[in-house]
């Protein structure tokens, strides 16, 4: 009785908690965030300071790693923000992946090179990765300091597997349209040995973008023996070999003209079957050894070793002094041709809507351009007087090879000093080379290609420039041979971190520091013409110190009201392959490279009852001293050029809720809300050099970002959701998604004082170039079943899951604007952007014994 009057009196406070919550959300949502942007003034003008990070939205598309996100939490907001938010491209607290540390039995796998973890290496392993521990933000850990987007970390002991053999088969119109696996696990033996393994194949002839493609296969195994009491000796073994077609995001105009918000550029007919020019390609084997120590009751230590190996590729169209065999190039569309030749923009667009070789690429004209390109190369290989006559390739399709190997060791320590005071301790150290380089993957029925730049032959007289190496002068490139460039990024990185947990009968606190140092460098394998000196060799060596320091601590209001405070700041050394000018040529460092300074402060309120479960967030994080590179043709430079930036400050703050209630035995709803406000807090400068000399074309250019929004993903997301849970093992659910504040990711260089000089405030141009471009708020609605069964020994389920039920196909998930601009004419280069897909579905039945 006494238990039920706490229940209601308690549960009426909440209510009025939430209360109060509900209506500072909608304060928040409603406010006029504009009113903050900050301005500068300019001749005759004020300016809107504008920021971003440069589009590699277009490189992502099409990749399979998957968030850990998407795994099982007991946080409904977490889980709600993975499987209903994750395809609208969502972000929790709107950090990247680079924020959160990723760790496979203890191991860190993130890349030193990008910061990112590659969860495509383990694609298609769910049956041994479902069951992970998932902190998306900064929090008390024994294995990890973590980042400010926290960290995930899966247990792939052999062991931990459950035991018993599952089989599955899933269908889906998604990236893949089949998947098989089946995984088997002895558990703990009588000798003390467990073995697991599994193996999946993924596969689709076309996925539901036209022109795209799946195959893939994964492969686990799991050894783990007991070694008396204290020890047990474990080795896992992994891989995904996996092969894909990619989409490439496209402008509005060619998904307008072709009536088709998926429209994929990257395929065209060849012999009557479809054929896509970005192939990537994927394998990283990898294997990790582990000593699980029990020293005694109170002190455990863990020790593993890891190495992993593997290649990515992915393919593309190369062409030389020919016309761009891109489909979507500007100038193919009718919109190049509105004002000059109105009749002909018509015809183009009624070709673009109804004939594939307009709207495709044309592999047959690439292969008719070649075999008719009779060519002498003169001095081969640098001999003086001996030539060659063939068909020299005007186009071939190239493979972009980056070779990774990575080592890694870490060595864990807890301790149990007493009931309720822990020291956990570490110490981890990782080395990644990884070597880039191109090959010729087909010359399209040409007989060879010289290797050249192109640019570089029409700035200088000397043939010698031209050469991208030089060491091989007009050297007849055949399929397979390296070309263009080849060099190694290489990367040391240690860390230590020692944790206290210590709990009080009303407060449980943590406290934990971290050190790490960072180094690395570029080792270049060709001399470039351009770059005789700077090209070949080891470059530089950058190195970085860091320092972290967390902490928290949960204040226990009721035995069921918590309220919890989580503080951290930390640096660390700037991501390798955004601070050399332009790597693939040259040792060159950009200059004046700092640490990245992060924090982060977030207060949370939970609610714990059998049938309620609240949690109520405020967060504040910021990052600084990003440094940023991208390489792309200037339209007013007429050349290829490299742009870097450095300075770019990021801030983020906003307010996170998710409640579930179990309204009947039967019956649960859930709400989740999540109100960010994103943006850009400094005023990065930028440097401008030219692809093929030295030549710096702008330095500490000034580029105006301060408080405009940070694009590409929904800054603001909702979702109802309602579940039936039968007694008779069966169940289904809908959720009801909302999302807004999604902006358009932009062109720095827009938003600069050169961008706008030969424009007047008045001119509609000078919004045009600098503004912001803002997507409609949007919905979805998911719906979910599930029926088990059991069968004597055997355990039978199906499950069946539909995205965007109602076919939305108007929903623009991101984008960017083009670094290309004219600012006379910012249509003439308008955005790229991406659509979220239509109704999707995933089926799957699997059976347990």
């Amino acid at each position: 009785m006494n238990h039920r009057i706490d229940f209601k009196f308690s549960f009426s406070k909440s209510l009025l908690y939430l209360i109060v919550f509900l209506y500072s959300l909608m304060s928040l949502a409603q406010s006029d965030t504009t009113k903050t942007i900050d301005s500068l003034s300019l001749p005759g003008s004020k300016m809107p300071i504008f920021s971003t990070t440069a589009g590699d939205l277009n490189a992502d598309l099409g990749s399979q790693d998957v968030s850990g996100l998407l795994q099982s939490s007991r946080d409904i907001f977490t889980s709600t923000a993975g499987f209903n938010f994750g395809n609208a491209r969502f972000r929790i607290r709107g950090l990247g992946s680079e924020n959160t540390v990723v760790l496979l039995n203890g191991i860190r796998v993130n890349d030193l090179e990008t910061g990112w973890a590659s969860w495509s290496s383990w694609g298609g392993l769910n049956d041994v990765t479902r069951f992970m521990e998932v902190k998306p933000t900064v929090s008390q850990s024994d294995k990890t300091f973590g980042g400010i987007g926290g960290y995930s970390n899966l247990d792939l002991r052999a062991s931990s597997q459950r035991k018993g053999t599952r089989i599955s088969y899933s269908y889906s119109n998604r990236s893949y349209r089949h998947r098989a696996m089946i995984t088997h696990s002895t558990g703990i033996m009588d000798n003390g040995l467990s073995l697991s393994v599994s193996a999946s194949r993924r596969y689709a002839k076309e996925g539901y973008v036209e022109g795209t493609s799946f195959d893939a296969w994964s492969y686990y195994l799991g050894v783990e023996k007991k070694i008396g009491k204290k020890h047990s000796l474990g080795m896992i073994i992994f891989g995904a070999p996996m092969t894909q077609g990619r989409q490439t995001l496209a402008t509005q105009e060619a998904y307008d003209v072709t009536g088709n918000n998926y429209y994929n550029p990257n395929w065209g007919y060849q012999d009557g079957k479809k054929r896509n020019a970005r192939m990537s390609e994927s394998h990283r084997p990898s294997i990790i050894f582990t000593d699980y120590w029990k020293i005694n009751e109170k002190t455990k230590l863990e020790t593993s070793f890891s190495f992993s190996k593997g290649k990515n590729n992915l393919t593309n169209l190369n062409w030389y002094q020919a016309k761009d065999p891109r489909p979507d190039y500007y100038r193919y569309l009718p919109s190049y041709y509105t004002l000059t030749n109105p009749s002909y923009a018509e015809n183009l667009s009624n070709e673009w809507a109804n004939n594939d070789d307009r709207s495709q690429i044309d592999w047959e004209g690439l292969y008719m351009a070649n075999s008719k390109n009779l060519y002498t190369v003169q001095n081969l290989n640098g001999t003086i007087g001996e030539n060659y006559t063939g068909n020299r390739s005007k186009y071939i399709v190239e493979n972009q090879i980056s070779e990774i190997t990575l080592s890694g060791f870490n060595m864990l320590l807890n301790h149990q000093f007493k009931p309720n005071f822990q020291l956990s301790a570490g110490v981890n150290y990782n080395f990644q080379s990884t070597r880039m380089y191109k090959t010729v993957n087909d010359l399209l029925g040409g007989d060879f290609w010289l290797d050249v730049d192109n640019f570089a032959e029409r700035d200088f007289n000397d043939p010698t420039i031209a050469q991208n190496n030089v060491n091989e002068p007009n050297k007849l490139i055949k399929k397979g041979d390296k070309f263009g460039y080849d060099y190694f990024l290489k990367y040391h990185r240690s860390e230590s971190f020692i944790q206290t947990t210590y709990n009080l009968p009303k407060f449980d606190n943590y406290l934990a520091v971290m050190f790490s140092t960072s180094k690395f460098w570029r080792d270049g394998k060709m001399i470039n013409g351009r770059f005789p000196n700077e090209s070949e060799g080891k470059s530089e060596v950058s190195s970085f110190a860091n320092f972290g320091i967390k902490g928290g601590t949960t204040y226990k209001v009721t035995g069921r009201h918590f309220v919890s405070l989580n503080v951290a700041f930390l640096n660390r050394a700037p991501i390798p392959r955004e601070v050399f000018v332009s790597p693939r040529t040259r040792n060159t460092l950009v200059s004046n490279l700092k640490n990245e300074e992060l924090s982060s402060f977030d207060i949370n309120y939970n609610i714990r009852y059998a049938k309620l479960k609240t949690r109520i967030s405020l967060y504040y994080n910021e990052i600084k001293n990003i440094t940023t590179l991208n390489s792309y043709y200037h339209e007013e430079y007429q050349t290829l050029v490299n742009y870097s930036m450095s300075g770019i400050n990021q801030k983020r703050m906003g307010l996170e809720f998710g409640t579930e209630y179990n309204i009947t035995n039967t019956i649960t709803t859930s709400i989740v809300a999540a109100v960010g406000d994103y943006r850009y807090s400094s005023r990065p400068t930028a440097t401008i050099t030219r692809d093929n000399s030295t030549e710096v074309l702008a330095s500490d250019r000034l580029i105006y970002l301060k408080n405009f929004k940070i694009g590409g993903i929904p800054q603001q997301a909702y979702s109802f959701g309602l579940k039936y849970s039968a007694p008779k093992f069966w169940f289904i659910g809908a959720n009801f998604n909302y999302f807004a504040d999604i902006y358009l990711e932009p062109n720095p260089d827009r938003r600069t004082e050169e961008a706008v000089a030969n424009l007047v405030e008045s001119d509609p141009q000078w919004n045009e170039v600098i503004d912001q471009t803002k997507f409609d708020n949007q919905y979805t609605i998911d719906v979910y079943a599930g029926k088990s069964w059991k069968i004597k020994k055997y355990f039978l389920n199906l499950n069946l899951n539909v995205n965007n039920v109602l076919n939305n196909k108007e929903f623009i998930i991101g984008g960017f604007e083009q670094m290309r601009y004219e600012s006379t004419n910012v249509n003439r280069f308008p955005p790229k952007l991406s659509y979220h897909l239509g109704t999707t579905f995933y089926a799957m039945i699997s059976l347990r014994f």
